[in-house]
C-alpha cells in the first residue's frame, strides 16, 4: 500500500507483531523500573533520609524522585542526538541497559544507618542515572513504532507504546503486592523491599533479548542510504525553520497536559487514599492497580480512534473534561472511602490560631508552637484551618482543646469522631472508589493514547528522535515529574487534602489553551518528510 504521498508500505504481520511487543515491552519493563521508587517513596525516605518525621522523609524520597524526572530532558539531548545521528534501534539499546543496571543498584545499595551520607548520595547518582535513561527511550520506542506503522494504523500501533508506560505502573503494583504477600510484612519492611529492584536485571535480560531481533526503521534506512541525516541533530532541533515554535506546542500543549493527568490518577491518587483517606496500603494499591490496568484498554482505543478522527479531537475533549471533573472525582472518593473521616471532619473540623503559623514541610523540627500544631495533623492526614490569634490554641468541632501534647491532641480527634487506624472500604464503596479511578483513567487514554503518533508525525524526519524526545521529556519531566511532590507540599501547608488538585488544574487548562491556539493536524502527514 502506498501513504498520501505515495511513499511504499509494506505490511507484514509478523515484523508488525513483533516489533509493537518487543518496544511496548520495553517501554513497560523501563517505566516499571522508574516506577517503583515512587511506588516505595515512604520505605526509600526512611531507609535512606531517615528522620523524625515522617512527612519529612516522604517530601525528600519524592524530592530524588523528583530529580530523575529533572534529569530526563538531558537524556532526551543525549540519546536524541545519537538515535538521529546513529539509528532508532540501538540507541534504544543503550537506555534500556542504563535503566536496568541503575534500578538494581537502588536495591543493592546499603541503608543509611549502615554507610551514613553515602546512601542518599548514591542513591541520587542512581535516580539520575534512570533519569537519563529514560529521556532515550520513548522517543526512541514511539518512533521506531510509528515508522514501521501503515499511516492508516499508525495511531493504534504507537497507542501499545503509551499503554505501555502505564503498564510499567501497574507491572510495579502486582510485582509489590505480589513480593509482600510472599516474604510477609516484617521481611518487606527489612529488606524485602529491595527484591523488586534487583527483579529488574531479570527484565534487563528478557528485553535485551527481545530488541536484539529487531531491525532498523526502515525511515532511518533510507535517510541513512541518501545520506540525509543530520550532521548535528541538536542543533538542527533549535535552528530549523519553526522547529522551536513546534517544540514549545509538544512540550505545553501535549507532555505537560497528558503527564500531569496521568500521574495525579497514579501517584497523587495513592497518596490521597493512603495518607489523606487513611485507606490501608494494600486496598489503596490494589484499587489504583486494577483502575489503571482496566483504563490501559481507553489508551489503545483512543490511538485507534485518531486514526479516524485525528489527533488532535480526543486530547482536547479530555482536557476540557478533566477541568469539569477531577475536583468532583476526588471529592467522590474522599467521601466513600473512609466515610466516618468525612463525616468527622464535617462535623468536628479542626482549627488551629496562633500567632505564627508558619509550616515548613522540610524542617524536622518546626520553630513555632503553632508549627508543632499543623505538623501533629500533618503527619496524621487531618485537614485543617487556620486562624491568627494572640495564642496558639486548636478547637476540634468548636470546642478548645486544653491537652495540646501529643496525646491530648490524639484523645481530642478521637473523640471528635476521626478514626485511628487505616480503614478497608466495603464494597460498594470500593466500587464507587474505582469507578471514580476509572473515569479519570479512560480521560487520560484520551490525552495520551494519540500522543506518540503525534509527536512522530509533528517533527521533520531527520532530526525527528531529538525534537521528540527533548519537549516531551522537559514537559513530562518537570511539570509533571515535580507533581508529586509539589501537590504533598501544597497539601501539607495548606492543610486541604484536595489542594494539591490545583496544580494539575491550572496545567491542563494551560495545555488545553495551547492545543486550541497553535496545535494543528497531524493524521494525515507522511513520516518521510
Amino acid at each position: 500500500m502506498t501513504d498520501a504521498v505515495g511513499h511504499d508500505y509494506v505490511i507484514d504481520a509478523k515484523r508488525d507483531r513483533l516489533v509493537i511487543t518487543a518496544s511496548a515491552l520495553g517501554t513497560v519493563f523501563e517505566w516499571y523500573d522508574f516506577y517503583i521508587y515512587g511506588v516505595l517513596a515512604p520505605i526509600i525516605g526512611r531507609t535512606f533520609f531517615p528522620s523524625d518525621n515522617p512527612t519529612v522523609e516522604l517530601l525528600y524520597s519524592l524530592a530524588g524522585f523528583a530529580i530523575g524526572f529533572g534529569f530526563r530532558p538531558l537524556g532526551a539531548v543525549l540519546f536524541g542526538y545519537l538515535g538521529d545521528r546513529l539509528g532508532r534501534k540501538y540507541t534504544f539499546l543503550a537506555t534500556i541497559v542504563l535503566m536496568g543496571l541503575a534500578t538494581a543498584g537502588v536495591g543493592l545499595t546499603p541503608s543509611a544507618a549502615s554507610i551514613g551520607w553515602a546512601a542518599p548520595v548514591i542513591l541520587i547518582l542512581l535516580r539520575i542515572a534512570q533519569g537519563l535513561a529514560l529521556g532515550g527511550e520513548y522517543g526512541g520506542a514511539a518512533i521506531y513504532v510509528a515508522e514501521h506503522a501503515p499511516p492508516h494504523r499508525r495511531g493504534f500501533y504507537t497507542s501499545f507504546i503509551q499503554a505501555g508506560v502505564i503498564g510499567g505502573f501497574v507491572f510495579s503494583l502486582i510485582v509489590i503486592v505480589g513480593t509482600q504477600a510472599i516474604v510477609g510484612q516484617d521481611v518487606w519492611d527489612a529488606w524485602g523491599w529491595r527484591l523488586p529492584f534487583i527483579f529488574s536485571l531479570g527484565l534487563l535480560a528478557i528485553s535485551l533479548w527481545m530488541r536484539l531481533m529487531l531491525r532498523e526503521s526502515p525511515v532511518f534506512l533510507a535517510m541513512k542510504k541518501a545520506g540525509a541525516q543530520a550532521k548535528n541533530p541538536l542543533k538542527e532541533a533549535f535552528t530549523a525553520p519553526g522547529n522551536v515554535r513546534r517544540m514549545l506546542v509538544a512540550m505545553i500543549g501535549v507532555a505537560a497536559g497528558f503527564t500531569v493527568i496521568a500521574y495525579t490518577v497514579m501517584f497523587q491518587a495513592l497518596n490521597f487514599l493512603q495518607g489523606g483517606l487513611h485507606v490501608s496500603p494494600g486496598v489503596a494499591q490494589l484499587l489504583v492497580g486494577v483502575s489503571a490496568l482496566a483504563g490501559v484498554a481507553s489508551m489503545i482505543y483512543f490511538g485507534h480512534l485518531s486514526d479516524r478522527i485525528g489527533r488532535r479531537k480526543p486530547i482536547m475533549i479530555g482536557y476540557g473534561l478533566v477541568l469539569l471533573l477531577l475536583m468532583p472525582l476526588y471529592q467522590l472518593m474522599g467521601a466513600t472511602a473512609n466515610p466516618a473521616l468525612h463525616a468527622a471532619a464535617a462535623r468536628a473540623p479542626v482549627v488551629v490560631s496562633g500567632p505564627d503559623c508558619r509550616f515548613d514541610p522540610f524542617a524536622k523540627v518546626q520553630p513555632t508552637v503553632c508549627g508543632k500544631l499543623l505538623d501533629h495533623f500533618s503527619k496524621r492526614g487531618i485537614s485543617y484551618d487556620k486562624q491568627h490569634a494572640e495564642a496558639s490554641t486548636v478547637a476540634v468541632g468548636g470546642h478548645r482543646v486544653a491537652d495540646l501534647s501529643p496525646a491530648g491532641l490524639d484523645a481530642a480527634l478521637a473523640a471528635g469522631g476521626y478514626p485511628t487506624e487505616p480503614v478497608t472500604p466495603d464494597w460498594p464503596a470500593a466500587m464507587i472508589v474505582f469507578g471514580a479511578l476509572l473515569v479519570l483513567w479512560t480521560l487520560s487514554g484520551a490525552t495520551y493514547g494519540p500522543v506518540a503518533a503525534l509527536l512522530s508525525e509533528y517533527f521533520p524526519a531527520r532530526i525527528r528522535y531529538s525534537s521528540l524526545s527533548i519537549p516531551y521529556h522537559i514537559g513530562t519531566g518537570y511539570f509533571g515529574g515535580f507533581l508529586p511532590l509539589v501537590s504533598q507540599y501544597i497539601v501539607a501547608r495548606t492543610g486541604n487534602p484536595y489542594a494539591g488538585l490545583w496544580y494539575t488544574l491550572a496545567i491542563v487548562a494551560l495545555a488545553l489553551v495551547t492545543c486550541l491556539v497553535a496545535l494543528p493536524e497531524t493524521k494525515d502527514r507522511s513520516l518521510d518528510a
